[in-house]
């Protein structure tokens, strides 16, 4: 992944000075560096540089909101005039959509990396439940605070269809393995595995927003136990233990 470049200013540069807030320069009035200089405009692939203003707006919009943030603010992040930003995306409504089908192609990725090399689907449904890509690593965190910003935004068709295929993917992903976890009678049939797949990404959702506003104690209680063990117990099936035909003493 490019990471976003940290800006340098020097001492005598004839420009507003800015005021740094955390990696950003937030200030109104300030500049981007000068154009020309080699860490501005160091030549990246139109790949890399696609990825690379896709990971400056993801910082961005996780810091000030997609509604706040604009191009300019991304260009001195990133390092760039906003003329290279709209060689890559039509405006900021397509970096945007362009954001979300990425988190959605990472979080599928994500799935299949903690679920590999698990065959037996008892360990791939524990793997499943014990995981949730909204509070683990700190990007994955970062790109659904800035997918939940789509919240106020789904009125555009493109948000709202690319929000929408995301969730779809991930449900169908989510279907498939807890089928085949009902097939090998390791989670209730009591309900279909369509509805658990969906009872699993409300809950992962409320439960992500619950971390990202950081609200102490949420999921828990005193003794420790989580939604994962409520999860687990309500849905996993336990084997049987085989019943003592009378007269027969225990072992």
């Amino acid at each position: 992944m490019t990471l976003c470049p940290r800006r340098r200013r020097g001492k005598k540069e004839g420009r507003t000075a800015a005021k740094l807030v955390g990696p950003f320069f937030l200030r109104a009035g300030t500049l981007p560096a000068d154009p020309a200089s080699p860490d501005a405009m160091k030549r990246l692939p139109a790949a890399k540089r696609r990825e690379q203003l896709l990971d400056c707006a993801l910082k961005l919009f996780a810091r000030v909101g997609y509604a706040r943030a604009t191009t300019s603010q991304l260009a001195e992040l990133a390092g760039v005039t906003e003329p290279i930003i709209y060689r890559h995306f039509e405006n900021k409504k397509h970096l945007f959509v362009a954001l979300i089908e990425r988190t959605a192609r990472q979080t599928l990725e994500h799935w299949n990396e903690r679920l590999e090399g698990a065959a037996d689907p008892a360990e791939r449904l524990r793997r499943i439940l014990g995981d949730n890509p909204m509070t683990e690593e700190r990007s994955s965190r970062e790109a659904y605070r800035v997918l939940l910003q789509a919240i106020t935004e789904v009125h555009e068709e493109d948000v709202h269809k690319a929000v929408t295929q995301h969730f779809l993917n991930l449900h169908k992903f989510l279907s498939r393995e807890l089928t085949l976890a009902q097939k090998d009678r390791k989670l209730t049939r009591l309900f279909s595995a369509e509805l658990i797949a969906w009872i699993l990404i409300d809950i992962g959702l409320g439960y992500g927003v619950l971390e990202a506003l950081k609200v102490p104690g949420q999921g828990e209680d005193r003794e420790g136990r989580n939604v994962r063990h409520v999860l687990e117990r309500l849905l996993v099936r336990r084997p049987r233990r085989g019943r003592r035909r009378p007269g027969t003493p225990p072992a």
